[in-house]
């Protein structure tokens, strides 16, 4: 039992809370043998039932900000591509910049030669991100390091009265998850997981003929991150400090649930009318990085750390039931040898829709796929008012755009106009959860989990956010592009 107790805690994250000698553990072992069951339902419960919610998040309208002012820490892969899209804003200054590495921080500088930023460096030091935090003249921290620092990283900054926009996952484990809610509702402060792939054309467009019933009920949906990286993952140069490597010989279940999922809870109003009850995760076994770390280790000293590692198995898929009684499937696979999908698929009580393999797809009435033709008839009708603005914002800048520059469009336009976000801070930890919940299935031969309610009920009555028909806003501009 100390056993299961010990790996439960580990899993979940619950060790660092000071609860395993107190009354969270009373009544384990005879529910636990009684059901069958590893405990997980019973803990995270009490747990649940600990955080008392201070302030509702959903919806929530702060105080408007006419120049959001940004620090951005984390600018290996995808940090410097924000930084670019952020100086293209109009009403940003970007004051800070913070990486471990020096170069890294320069390089991002430079990219800002002749923008009008100029922005203090912070790197060297494991904690000079700290420091940029604390500054007070910093509105909004974007987070864009390996996301097994997300969380600290977000709490200390919305505990220093900044909001917070993180790349994804926004928490690794469920005690992370809580100490954000808990540090968002107590600073009444914005906490956005950026979830890009919901700034995609084809989520938009249908996003919004869910909105407007064309689907009829959403019954189901299908989604995952199926991406071959297991050559970036034993790159010497890809990823710094082999992160990613070590996460996958660490960890076991959904390790990258975010991209194809958030478009699916947002169909679903996951949060706002329904939410996850339960999943049950079942996962394949290594066949792949084991072997390949060891090959590498017989010829290189540098792989030997990695080559006995129990790495997460090739395929993770996990099912997941809503209140509702809908259901979904998340995959998640990085490194079979098949090509790029995040799947990305919705049934309706009336049409379906799915936009892998490519081209993008929407049923019929009867059930068949309709034409390309009609397909584009279907676009121009029900493209939504944020593309649509985005498309013009870019015309008159003569810049393109893409999702991550409409993400961050959006974000920088809610902050200056007082609006509630996209997505708050209880979708970016309850889609994050996945990865611990999915976790603990798999290493509980599949047994089903409770998902969590971060929002404690709230979600029988919060409000849509992800307002694509961008009934307020829209009023910042672009840069005219030199």
């Amino acid at each position: 039992m100390k056993n299961k107790r010990r790996d439960f805690l580990k899993l979940t994250g619950l060790a660092g809370l000071g609860i395993a000698g107190g009354g969270i553990f009373k009544g384990y072992a005879s529910e636990s043998d009684k059901q069958n069951k590893p405990g997980l339902d019973q803990l995270s419960r009490q747990y649940e039932k600990s955080h008392v919610q201070r302030f509702n998040m959903s919806s929530y309208r702060a105080p408007k900000l006419d120049i959001v002012r940004v620090g951005h820490i984390g600018l290996g892969n995808r940090g410097p591509g924000h930084v670019n899209n952020l100086s293209r804003i109009v009403g940003v200054e970007i004051k800070a910049l913070c990486d471990l590495r020096p170069e890294k921080a320069a390089a991002a500088k430079k990219l800002l030669e002749g923008s009008g930023h100029n922005p203090t460096i912070y790197t060297g030091s494991k904690d000079e991100w700290k420091k940029l935090c604390e500054r007070e003249d910093i509105d909004l921290v974007i987070i864009t390091t390996p996301w097994y620092m997300h969380a600290e990283m977000a709490v200390y900054a919305l505990n220093h009265g900044k909001h917070v926009a993180s790349e994804v996952v926004l928490a690794a484990t469920l005690e992370e998850c809580w100490q954000v809610v808990e540090a968002a509702e107590r600073n009444r402060k914005h906490c956005m997981m950026m979830a890009n792939y919901s700034y995609n054309s084809f989520q938009l467009l249908t996003l919004n003929m869910a909105r407007q019933g064309f689907f009829g009920d959403i019954i189901h949906a299908e989604g995952g991150y199926i991406a071959n990286k297991i050559e970036n993952n034993f790159s010497k140069t890809k990823y710094w400090d082999m992160w990613w490597l070590k996460q996958y010989g660490n960890r076991k279940g959904n390790i990258y649930p975010i991209h194809g999922f958030e478009w699916i809870c947002e169909t679903m109003d996951i949060n706002r009318g329904d939410k996850m009850n339960f999943l049950v995760s079942v996962e394949s076994k290594d066949f792949q990085m084991g072997e390949m770390a060891k090959n590498l280790a017989s010829t290189d000293e540098f792989y030997k750390p990695f080559a006995d590692l129990d790495y997460v198995g090739n395929i993770n898929t996990s099912i997941i039931k809503t209140s509702k009684g809908r259901t979904i499937i998340v995959q998640h696979d990085a490194t079979t040898n098949r090509p790029f999908t995040l799947k990305q698929e919705i049934c309706g009580s009336k049409r379906s829709a799915m936009e892998y393999p490519q081209p993008p797809r929407i049923s019929d009435i009867e059930g068949g796929w309709v034409s390309q033709e009609e397909y584009k008839l279907l676009e121009e009708k029900y493209t939504p008012n944020i593309l649509r603005k985005m498309a013009e914002l870019g015309k008159n800048s003569g810049s393109e755009f893409g999702a991550d520059l409409l993400m961050a469009w959006r974000l920088i336009d809610c902050l200056r106009n007082g609006l509630p976000l996209d997505m708050d801070v209880y979708d970016g930890v309850s889609w994050s959860s996945i990865l611990p919940l999915s976790e603990w299935s798999v290493k509980s031969n599949s047994l089903p989990i409770e998902v969590p309610d971060f929002t404690k009920d709230a979600w029988k009555t919060n409000k849509r956010n992800m307002e694509i028909t961008l009934a307020e806003g829209g009023n910042t501009e672009l840069k005219k592009k030199v």
